[in-house]
């Protein structure tokens, strides 16, 4: 099977494994799949972890207003108080006045951070570094836990203008955000391998070779952008290596001159009274027993 350690950029992002004879088409597919579904884990743990902190999202004709502001309107959350978090709810107002302020009793917000930090771990790029893979069903399953999370604190469901609700029932409408710019669409994708562009229509070994126990690294970018930038020579841990064992030499060279500076001192010549004592026939005098 071979390995590809996929990048964006320079950033690693996640290890897939498959075969040298998978067609060029469904490797775009699933490797921009599970680039996306790692995002959308992102953003939905995100968003969890305000919900834990200040509960559901208000109406979007609330969000941004003062309470003075929302009773001069006649403005009020219908949904803030069916979607009721299970256990009761801890007021803790939102500095953004995005969401309602109902917090989630600490049981039930431990719940929420905990889960998030399971799906956070399932799909970390650490994964690279232990040589684990990330896989659709990695993905899935992230996204799985995410939702038992929110159902189990709450069971009467969420706003449906609650972005939770929105990425859960993949109805997230990112138009306008930065998180659009980070989304790359299938169709709109492009996987590259030593500065080549892997071409839909061939075949994986076409351009990684036959060799099954090979691992490469794979660059995903949206098409039209270019070549992307190739590989270092050295890795980063390699650079610091190389710092490092040059600093050492550095310092080592420089306590070998000091002490070559201070070693003439020693010699005959240096010896400003040698003249003197020669002189006198004083040098080399060897001293008897008295």
């Amino acid at each position: 099977m071979v390995k590809l350690h996929i990048k964006k950029g320079d950033e690693s992002q996640f290890l897939y494994e498959t075969t040298v004879e998978m067609p060029v088409d469904d490797l775009v597919k699933d490797v921009s799949a599970i680039y996306n579904g790692r995002l959308k884990v992102q953003r939905l743990c995100a968003e969890m972890e305000e919900l834990a902190k200040y509960g559901v999202t208000l109406p979007p004709n609330m969000q941004g207003l003062t309470e003075e502001q929302l009773v001069e309107l006649k403005l009020k959350d219908d949904w803030g108080e069916k979607c009721i978090p299970s256990g009761g709810w801890i007021e803790f107002k939102d500095p953004l006045t995005i969401r309602n302020g109902k917090a989630p009793q600490k049981n039930m917000a431990d719940l929420i951070n905990k889960t998030i930090k399971e799906a956070k771990d399932m799909i970390s790029k650490k994964k690279v570094q232990s040589n684990d893979l990330v896989t659709q069903a990695t993905v899935k399953e992230a996204l799985d836990i995410l939702r038992g999370a929110v159902m189990i604190v709450y069971p009467m469901g969420l706003p449906p203008h609650d972005k939770i609700k929105q990425e859960i029932e993949n109805e997230e409408d990112l138009s306008g955000t930065q998180a659009s710019l980070d989304v790359i669409e299938e169709e709109n994708a492009s996987i590259w391998f030593s500065g080549k562009e892997m071409l839909r229509g061939k075949k994986l070994k076409d351009f990684a070779g036959k060799n099954e126990k090979t691992k490469i690294i794979a660059k995903i970018q949206k098409r039209g952008q270019g070549a992307p930038g190739r590989e270092p020579v050295v890795s980063e841990a390699e650079q610091k290596q190389m710092m490092a064992y040059y600093y050492k030499k550095q310092e080592e060279m420089k306590k070998l001159d000091a002490e070559s500076e201070e070693a003439y001192l020693d010699s005959d010549w240096a010896d400003n009274a040698a003249l003197k004592r020669n002189f006198h026939g004083l040098n080399n005098i060897k001293w008897g027993p008295k």
